[in-house]
C-alpha cells in the first residue's frame, strides 16, 4: 500500500508511506515538512514505521526527519553520497530558503541494495544521479512502483541547476534507469501527481 501525503514546507512536496497491508509496518519516504501531520497519519492508521528513506539530500525532502526520528525511534537511510548535502546547508538549499538545516547519523545504502520490509515487501535502490549526485529511485518490481524523488515528474524532468546538478547525467539516468522499467510502473515523484513510465515515454515521443 502506498499513502501519498502532500506536505507544505518552503516548497510543496509529496511524502510517501510504503506499508504492508497485512502488518501495517512500513517505511516513510521523503518527509519534507509537517511532522505533526505525518505523526497523526501514523497514529490514525495504526502504522509502525521501521525506517525513514530519503531519495536525495535536499532540505525539502528531509525537513521533518529529526522530529520523526526522535518520536519513532527509527533509522534514517540515504545514499552513500548523501552527506555532501545532508551535512551542508548550502548544498541542501536550506540556508538559501529557511535557515541552516543538517541531518547527521544516517545509514547509507548504495546502488543495487535491497531495503526489506518483510518477505513480501522490499524496495531496490537504483542510482539516478543528475538532479543531485546522491539521487536514487526506490523500486518494487512485483508491485510496479517506483519512488523517484526529483529525478522525473509528470511531463517534466528534475531541476539540474542546483549545486551538484548535471543535465547530461539526469537525462542519462532517465533514459537508462527510469525508462528501462516496465511501462506500467507507477512513478511517485517529489513534486507532481503520479505518472507511469509508459506515459512519460509517450510524452517524449518514445
Amino acid at each position: 500500500m502506498v499513502l501519498t501525503v502532500p506536505v507544505k514546507g518552503y516548497f510543496e512536496e509529496y511524502c510517501y508511506f510504503y506499508v504492508s497491508d497485512s502488518t501495517r509496518h512500513g517505511f516513510i519516504i521523503d518527509p519534507g515538512a509537517q511532522a505533526d501531520q505525518l505523526l497523526d497519519i501514523i497514529r490514525d492508521n495504526g502504522l509502525v514505521i521501521e525506517k525513514i528513506l530519503l531519495t536525495h539530500g535536499h532540505f525539502d525532502h528531509f525537513g521533518a526527519v529529526e522530529e520523526l526520528r526522535e518520536k519513532l525511534n527509527c533509522p534514517v537511510l540515504a545514499h552513500e553520497k548523501a552527506d555532501l548535502f545532508l551535512l551542508d546547508p548550502l548544498m541542501n538549499l536550506s540556508r538559501q530558503c529557511v535557515g541552516d538545516m543538517i541531518i547527521r547519523d544516517t545509514v547509507k545504502f548504495k546502488d543495487g541494495d535491497t531495503i526489506a520490509l518483510d518477505e513480501a515487501h522490499s524496495l531496490r535502490v537504483i542510482y539516478t544521479p543528475g538532479h543531485t549526485p546522491d539521487s536514487v529511485l526506490l523500486y518494487n518490481e512485483k508491485e510496479r512502483i517506483a519512488f523517484v524523488g526529483d529525478t522525473i515528474f509528470k511531463e517534466s524532468i528534475g531541476n539540474y541547476t542546483f549545486p551538484g546538478g548535471n543535465k547530461d547525467l539526469l537525462i542519462q539516468s532517465i533514459m537508462e534507469r527510469v525508462f528501462t522499467l516496465p511501462d506500467d510502473t507507477v512513478l511517485y515523484s517529489g513534486h507532481s501527481e503520479p505518472t507511469t513510465v509508459g506515459a512519460e515515454k509517450r510524452f517524449y515521443g518514445m
